[in-house]
């Protein structure tokens, strides 16, 4: 059969460079996939459902394909997106695989085309361009194969050769469909993370109410600054005892601050009684950040700092279709005056880990890499979200890597929503990577047994060991 992608795609055009490319990918492209962060819906595995129609699972869920399109005038309503009001959205999926069919040329060079040519190419096994004249056809050889057993969540999980993948659970979330998989007695292994955001964060919806529900799941008093603190490790304790081995934060900024006991108890005493304001709101979600890694030395779990996204950037769109709807935008962020409170806390503790993302690839080389090139705590995270690409892998890595070097990052994190681009995901950053790792070796500043070594660690090795899985 045909393929959709070359099998030197990402490699070198030099021969002599692809070549080496070549044989390192050789080696790493079968390797278990550890996918450490991510947002697939724990409900799949527990259920085993099949599927729902191709549009329901590759385009509805995926803000990556939505937003280019709704940047070119389609409705999202028209893309089946609901609307918070329930208002009536399309739901006839072969319609709305049409309206991306004949809008498909618009992802030409984006990721978002690599990505989704490799889930029709090598799960599905379309060998033709998708386009308005093959959509039908297209739709409905997926849709055949969706109803085959074979393409049920568990089965495409041990297709997909995933060792582990973690979720990513709200700190509200009661894990029912974690303890569904654990009950079941299924071998495959998915495990939650903690992410504590709508009760950490005074400016999220409902934020004095989820602290109630807080107090009301754990037993804690809630309105104290010393209930509150055990609410969380009393959670943090209940996500690991599915498999929890990291929390997730994903602040406007990386602000820290490392108040004194007093005086976290009294901001802590201002918002509750709704006499805050907004810089105590800025100062409680920095201190927070503190607070979680403090906590992290005495649980374990991996802190990850997910900043500079300026969450929900259309109000409009916010209003009609609520959260993650491509309407995220990056900023500029700060890192080395933000993250010195917790630095000057618990920056030089060996047994802590505190992966940093960033939007903001200006201060790859000017921040981040010599931060995470001294502080023994901190790792840096993969090139993520807008930048999740070729060109923003290399960047990353040419970048971070002559102050961080390799072993001061974390391998690859895919941070999905869209369960068959997995593979795809990890494919292409094992290709990227294998690519750059060719070029160290042609300029001799690499050798080439050392090369072979770091592509594992990059596919495989570094993810397992700095997320403790």
């Amino acid at each position: 059969m045909k393929s959709l992608i070359h099998s030197d795609v990402l490699f070198p055009a030099e021969n002599s460079i692809r070549s080496i490319a070549q044989a390192l990918y050789k080696t790493v492209s079968d390797l278990p996939i550890i996918s450490p962060h991510g947002h697939t819906d724990p409900k799949w595995y527990a259920l085993d459902e099949p599927f729902p129609d191709p549009a329901q699972l590759l385009i509805v869920p995926d803000h990556y394909i939505f937003r280019m399109l709704f940047s070119q005038g389609i409705r999202l309503e028209d893309l089946g997106v609901r609307r918070l009001d329930g208002a009536t959205v399309e739901t006839d999926g072969r319609r709305i695989w049409r309206l991306f069919a004949e809008n498909y040329y618009l992802f030409r060079g984006t990721p978002t085309r690599q990505w989704m040519d490799f889930v029709l190419s090598n799960l599905f096994g379309i060998d033709e361009p998708l386009t308005a004249k093959t959509a039908d056809k297209s739709y409905d050889q997926i849709a055949e194969k969706l109803a085959l057993p074979e393409y049920r969540p568990r089965a495409l999980f041990k297709r997909f050769n995933i060792e582990v993948i973690a979720t990513t659970e709200g700190a509200l979330d009661d894990l029912r469909w974690h303890k569904a998989i654990r009950d079941s007695g299924w071998d495959g292994r998915v495990v939650t993370a903690y992410r504590p955001d709508a009760v950490v964060d005074p400016d999220f919806e409902g934020f004095s109410a989820n602290l109630d529900q807080l107090g009301d799941i754990t037993g804690e008093d809630t309105g104290s600054w010393t209930g509150y603190l055990a609410a969380h490790r009393k959670r943090r304790a209940y996500f690991k005892s599915f498999g929890a081995t990291s929390s997730d934060h994903g602040h406007a900024t990386a602000d820290t601050a490392n108040l004194s006991d007093q005086e976290a108890a009294a901001l802590f005493n201002r918002i509750r009684a709704g006499k805050s304001d907004a810089d105590d709101h800025k100062l409680f979600r920095g201190q927070m950040l503190t607070e979680m890694a403090k906590m992290s030395l005495d649980d374990g779990l991996v802190l990850q700092i997910h900043p500079g996204s300026r969450r929900n950037h259309s109000p409009t769109v916010f209003a009609n279709h609520g959260r993650d709807m491509g309407f995220d935008i990056p900023g500029r962020t700060d890192y080395v005056s933000a993250l010195k409170p917790l630095l000057d806390a618990v920056g030089a503790e060996r047994d802590l880990t505190v992966v940093l993302f960033t939007l903001d690839e200006t201060s790859y080389a000017r921040e981040l890499a010599p931060l995470a090139g001294a502080y023994p705590a901190l790792r840096l995270g993969p090139a993520w979200w807008f930048h999740d690409s070729p060109e923003g892998m290399r960047r990353f890595r040419e970048m971070t890597t002559e102050t961080a070097g390799f072993y001061n990052t974390v391998g690859f994190n895919d941070d999905t929503r869209a369960f068959p681009s997995i593979p795809a995901r990890h494919d292409v950053a094992r290709r990227v990577d294998c690519a750059f790792l060719a070029r160290l070796v042609s300029e001799h500043r690499l050798r080439e047994e050392e090369a072979f070594e770091l592509a594992t660690e990059l596919a495989y090795t570094l993810a397992k060991k700095a997320y403790r899985l």
